[in-house]
């Protein structure tokens, strides 16, 4: 393990899936300390609220002592620098993420020089899964029980119903 570094680990998480869960704990075998930040992100319409995405990370992060969940909406490497990260981890499941995430690496560096970028992939089970994937499975009333932790597969199919019957939060 990296002695007293803490690393954190951005994305939407909407929702948490399998695949982040491999990158978390294996990430929480390398640093100190994990801070997984779940993004606002006012450019996408998320199926969960920002509070229901925390608290599902939050739930199903929980047998790690050196995890934490927060929620932001502000610049990632603002977001880093007042909770003293040093690592933005990021997540490549195939070629096509590395375009995107090298250019925001890039793009990071530049705005906070002092944070460093670190990429894993995940467990090869996992390499396929993405949360709009799942999305789109689960609102066709598909089977995701085997991509996301129970808690979340009850959350989507709960969430989904809510917005048949026209009800949301």
């Amino acid at each position: 393990m990296t002695k007293n570094i803490t690393a954190i680990y951005p994305g939407t998480f909407d929702p948490i899936t399998s695949g982040h869960l491999d990158l978390v704990a294996r990430a929480a075998q390398l640093y100190s300390d994990i801070i997984i930040a779940v993004a606002a992100n006012k450019t996408k319409t998320p199926l969960f609220s920002l509070a229901e995405r925390v608290e599902l990370a939050q739930s199903v992060t929980a047998e790690f002592s050196n995890v934490r969940v927060i929620g932001f909406d502000n610049l990632l490497v603002d977001c880093a620098k007042q909770h003293g990260a040093r690592v933005i981890l990021r997540g490549l499941r195939a070629v096509s993420d590395f375009e995107y995430e090298f250019q925001l690496a890039g793009m990071n560096r530049r705005l906070a020089p002092e944070l460093e970028t670190v990429f894993l992939t995940p467990a090869e089970q996992y390499e396929f899964i993405s949360s709009s994937m799942i999305r789109e499975i689960a609102r066709l009333k598909g089977d995701v029980s085997c991509f996301v932790s129970p808690r979340v597969h009850k959350k989507l199919i709960e969430k989904f119903a809510e917005l048949e019957n026209g009800v949301s939060n």
